[in-house]
């Protein structure tokens, strides 16, 4: 290291010359370098503070802005409904057609022509009850006939027995051949057989006569007249004369699957009656309810359905002949079951769920299982029990842990049988 150097007496020292390694840096000079560091110490700062740091945005946060904790935040108001405990119905469904118990063609038995008509179309008939009148005269006339024929023949009839017992009582004489006797008896027993038969052409104009006045078979409704008074009809006639149905009571004819045979059947032998409830085309409306008559003796192969008949008294003259119906046959009612109502049952692919309301107004996901569901009301075999709420509809908004406003339907999901 240098020494500074003193110049004479005066004592004054100068300063020692910089060595060339301690000079400052020529880029150092710059100002441009000192206002780049400046910028990006400045940008730094920026990018690396905190989002939250405005208490304005910290605010809005807590107040339910964007993001997940604004989301749990929210109140939807939702519609809900509260299971209960009650009783669902097992039906089952099928098609089926309005079919008369007795339908009956009446038809003329006689040739003649048709004198008098005593009803009026679409008349409701009792049986008995005088329908058409035909022609009886030429019926009269052969009954007249008959009995001259039956008179004639029963003189003879009687004179024939006279003489066998005359000769009878000369043969124990040996005063007649016993031939002769023989041949009596012959006699008689011809005139015997021609009395019989007079007898039958009697029995069969007063048959015909009786056929001249027709009178209702079966109780049930007339429908459209055939023929009109003045007419010839005829006994081989196809048409005839009107046709009656049945009415009070009716049957349905309906189908049900082969594999829900085996249960209608077990019920049957427990003689128990079976109620079958008959709908419109749409399924809105009840139409009337019977009771299961019978069940067929096959089942078709070609549809795998087996046919059965329901019996309504019809009082009401709801039904009418050939009528198409949705007929709803009850197997069973499950007693003391808990239900929801169907609307509040969500699904996926992996499982059938609903939103339970908590006490604290969030929803939490509830896997259920599902058993008998009948008229907008599930049966809950497992996941829920009678008072809980679950939401019916708004579940489009919420997921797991959200806040929901309920409002109850009001609505009873319970059933009677």
């Amino acid at each position: 290291m240098e020494t500074p150097r003193t110049s004479g007496s005066q004592g004054h020292v100068e300063p020692a010359s910089p060595r060339p390694s301690q000079a400052v840096p020529t880029h150092l000079k710059k100002p441009w370098v000192w206002i780049l560091v400046v910028v990006l110490i400045i940008g730094g700062m920026y990018f690396l503070r905190p989002r939250n740091s405005d208490p304005r945005a910290a605010g809005a946060s807590s107040k339910g802005g964007g993001g997940k904790g604004g989301r749990e935040g929210m109140i939807t108001p939702v519609v809900a409904a509260q299971t209960t405990q009650g009783d669902i119905g097992v039906y089952f469904t099928g098609l089926g057609a309005v079919t008369p118990i007795y339908t009956v063609a009446v038809k003329s038995r006689v040739d003649g022509q048709l004198m008098q008509v005593h009803f009026k179309e679409g008349d409701l008939v009792h049986r008995g009850d005088p329908l058409v009148e035909i022609d009886p005269r030429p019926f009269e006339v052969q009954l007249t006939q008959a009995e001259g024929q039956l008179m004639k023949d029963q003189a003879a009839l009687d004179n024939a027995r006279l003489d066998q017992a005359r000769y009878q009582a000369l043969l124990a004489h040996n005063a007649v051949p016993e031939q002769q006797l023989a041949t009596q008896k012959a006699l008689v027993e011809q005139f015997q057989g021609a009395v019989k038969i007079d007898q039958g052409q009697i029995n069969s104009a007063k048959l015909n006569i009786t056929y001249c006045h027709l009178a209702a078979p079966i109780t049930g409704r007339i429908g459209l007249r055939l023929v009109d008074p003045g007419n010839i009809v005829h006994a081989n006639d196809a048409t005839g004369l009107l046709v009656i149905t049945q009415i009070q009571p009716i049957s349905v004819i309906f189908t049900i699957a082969e594999d829900q045979l085996p249960m209608v059947l077990a019920k049957m032998r427990s003689r128990r009656p079976l109620t079958v409830d008959a709908y419109d085309r749409t399924m809105a409306t009840k139409i009337a309810s019977g009771t299961l008559s019978t069940v067929d003796n096959e089942i078709d192969q070609s549809t795998g359905t087996v046919r059965m008949r329901a019996t309504f008294d019809n009082r009401t003259n709801a039904l009418f002949p050939n009528q198409f119906v949705n007929a709803r046959l009850l197997v069973e009612v499950k007693h003391g079951v808990t239900l929801v109502p169907t609307a509040a049952v969500q699904r996926n692919s992996q499982t059938t769920y609903v939103y339970l309301v908590k006490p604290d107004s969030s929803v939490t996901v509830r896997p259920i299982s599902i058993g008998t569901t009948e008229a907008g009301v599930s049966e809950v075999t497992s996941g829920l029990q009678a008072g809980d709420v679950v939401v019916m509809t708004g579940v489009e908004k919420l997921q797991e842990g959200s806040k929901v406003k309920p409002q109850m339907t009001g609505e009873k999901t319970a059933r009677g049988s």
